[in-house]
């Protein structure tokens, strides 16, 4: 609703001082000429808005102007009491923290309003937590999080992918978790790196000082590096013909797969089905795990690996007996 977005301005611009309209626009998830309408609409009411122009403008109000707009909808009270996930408020080591501000605002609230939050508390836990995999360990997790808040740049010594150890000065800018592991975001020349939190080995401050960009988003360069990682990522496209008896849980099975397309069945039964893997390795083993229930359409390649494999499993077999 325009009303909701227009309080939604004043307030973004009574918190933080100053926004451009590609910021207002992103928080708000509308387009640049709806801002721009909506600043019309707010100054034609009366509202003190005031348009800076130049590299370093943006959107403000009158210095002397607060909005009393701020009362909490049901809402807006229950969206501010979902509980995060209590691992990475450890993580940061402010769960206790959290806590204490949770009580306490639920102690500002009116007393018709405790309800709503306990409902809350009650019907929605969030854990961002895997059936199996093991927390990572972050050797140099509490330097990280403190140089964030000194604007001094940091030498690290992390270790690659390959196994490769390298060591680098870089700036801090952030810290973005993906669902229980910690990649540290740094500028490092006039260039931003993502650098997964537990590969690096070690850290330590240096007393040279940096100034973090004026335009920096954490959030914005998080989802433009997600989208460069997965555009990134190898692809090995599989067409095949599936059995009846595994379409229940083909889709629960898929430890390397990206991707599974399922189309109507055929007049013979099967049912065509297109896979997307990382290597073709990985689409042999995978398939190969439901034995005759997977034909393979293309690539022929794919067969004649699948067929190996399993004709030297029958001969160590046969050989084992």
């Amino acid at each position: 609703m325009r009303a909701d977005r227009l309080i939604s301005i004043l307030l973004l611009l009574q918190n933080r001082g100053k926004l451009t309209t590609k910021e207002l626009a992103y928080e708000l998830e509308v387009n640049p000429r709806t801002i721009h309408r909506d600043m019309d609409a707010l100054s034609s009411a009366g509202f003190p808005v005031i348009a800076d122009r130049g590299t370093s403008g943006g959107w403000r109000l009158l210095e002397s102007y607060k909005t009393n707009l701020t009362g909490l909808k049901g809402e807006e009270i229950k969206s501010l009491f979902l509980l995060p996930s209590v691992q990475l408020l450890k993580d940061l080591g402010i769960s206790e923290d959290w806590f204490a501000a949770r009580e306490k605002l639920l102690a500002s609230l009116p007393a018709s309003s405790h309800g709503k939050a306990q409902d809350v508390w009650d019907r929605i836990h969030i854990d961002t937590s895997s059936w199996r995999q093991s927390p990572e360990k972050v050797t140099a997790f509490t330097i990280l999080k403190e140089s964030l808040w000194q604007n001094k740049k940091l030498h690290i010594h992390y270790e690659r992918a390959d196994g490769e150890r390298r060591e680098r000065t870089v700036s801090p800018l952030g810290l973005v978790a993906k669902s229980s592991t910690w990649y540290f975001i740094a500028g490092v020349d006039q260039d931003i790196r993502t650098y997964r939190a537990s590969r690096i080995l070690s850290a330590q401050l240096t007393e040279q000082t940096f100034e973090r960009p004026a335009d920096f988003n954490l959030a914005a360069v998080w989802e433009q590096s997600s989208q460069q990682f997965i555009q990134s990522l190898p692809a090995y496209q599989v067409e095949a013909e599936l059995s009846s008896s595994i379409l229940s849980r083909i889709r629960f099975t898929g430890r390397f797969v990206q991707q599974i397309q399922i189309e109507d069945p055929l007049p013979n039964g099967w049912i065509p089905a297109s896979f997307c893997f990382d290597t073709e390795e990985e689409a042999a083993q995978y398939i190969l795990g439901f034995g005759r229930q997977i034909r393979i359409v293309s690539p022929k390649r794919l067969k004649d690996i699948i067929y190996t494999s399993a004709k030297s499993l029958v001969e160590m077999l046969e050989n084992d007996s």
